[in-house]
């Protein structure tokens, strides 16, 4: 099939994405629109969960796998919505609707990629489309579920909004639960400590403390507290103030390192919700950055998380659509973001494969 007629039923199917429902963890019909991409294209594939895959027909053992990967899971709409999330329209050039940014345009384009490549013969890489679930959540049946099943995988193209641009490093992500400890009382008599005032110490050294080491690419680690919590009575000082830190990990530390520093410097006690979501990135001078940058790509590094997080094997994040408008009002991709994306794979891949 022309690579034209692959774009304009990957926009159709874009399309039957973002009417058809599929909050993270509920995407049973999505992942049936994606089996009936494979059966249309006679390409046998497999389901777990709401996880859809595929390899391609030339498939030989012993040569390296190239991961495909976007996901097809979305967040729910906010309240800032004027449009009808599940109505999509194309207005202007953009096609509204939730999951049309991310990341139905990066899967679908993808798709188009992995059936344009499908039948080739003696290509230099097995590819293997994974179209994951569970991503928006960091699910048990997300990417990070499925790969156990999977074999190994050498490189991955992980298909996130970057204007087509090459992300080749991505933050990994430390959420901790901090507590600060005080003394309770009735509000009417003296305490010199209220655990709500000795959080303000807290907060000054999550705003204010540097990590030594800084990435040429991703920069500084980062942390934000993003939620506080205390007090169920408005007469009484709490024992304890909570806080919610969300911590961007560079390339220069793991998560147990940042972990490590944390407990050993934070003016309060702080406990990572989980350790598994790890800095990822890809060396520049891999056939397939060199590729992108012989295209005219730009190269950046990512600071938002993606399943490239569940991934052991270098990975680049590189899809259609603009990460600003993610999980946004109103989202929307430009028809012509998808038209490019879908042949700028095409020719990346035609230098490596």
């Amino acid at each position: 099939m022309t690579q034209a007629k692959l774009t304009e039923k990957a926009i159709a199917l874009l399309k039957d994405l973002i009417s058809t429902r599929s909050f993270s963890s509920e995407e049973e019909q999505t992942a049936t629109l994606i089996e009936n991409w494979f059966r249309e294209f006679n390409i046998p594939f497999h389901r777990d969960h709401n996880n859809v895959w595929g390899f391609n027909e030339d498939f030989i053992e012993g040569k390296p796998i190239l991961l495909l990967n976007s996901h097809h899971d979305t967040v729910r709409p906010n309240a800032a919505y004027t449009r009808d999330p599940f109505k999509p329209e194309v207005i202007d050039g953009k096609l509204y609707g939730l999951g049309s940014n991310d990341a139905g345009g990066c899967l679908v384009s993808l798709l188009a990629l992995f059936t344009y490549y499908y039948h080739q013969k003696d290509l230099n890489y097995n590819l293997l489309m994974v179209a994951s679930a569970e991503e928006e959540s960091a699910g048990e049946n997300s990417l990070v579920g499925l790969l156990p099943k999977l074999p190994h995988i050498d490189v991955a193209i992980v298909g996130e909004p970057t204007l087509m641009d090459l992300a080749i490093a991505e933050k990994g992500l430390v959420v901790f639960d901090a507590v600060i400890k005080g003394t309770p009382s009735h509000a009417a008599h003296p305490n010199d400590n209220n655990s709500i005032y000795n959080t303000i110490k807290a907060l000054e050294w999550f705003r204010d403390e540097k990590f030594e080491k800084v990435s040429d690419v991703l920069g500084e680690v980062k942390m934000t507290v993003t939620q506080i919590n205390a007090g169920k009575q408005h007469n009484v000082v709490p024992a304890e103030t909570h806080l919610v830190v969300d911590v961007r990990v560079n390339d220069r530390y793991s998560n147990q390192e940042v972990y490590d520093l944390i407990k050993a410097n934070a003016p309060c006690e702080a406990i990572p919700r989980s350790l598994r979501l790890n800095s990822s990135s890809i060396p520049t001078a891999h056939e397939l950055v060199q590729a992108g940058i012989a295209l005219g790509r730009k190269t950046y590094g990512s600071p938002t998380l993606s399943d490239q997080a569940a991934l052991n094997c270098p990975s680049l994040k590189l899809g259609p659509g603009d990460s600003t408008r993610s999980h946004s009002a109103n989202e929307f991709i430009y028809v012509n973001e998808i038209e490019e994306g879908i042949d700028i794979y095409i020719k990346l891949l035609e230098k490596i494969v």
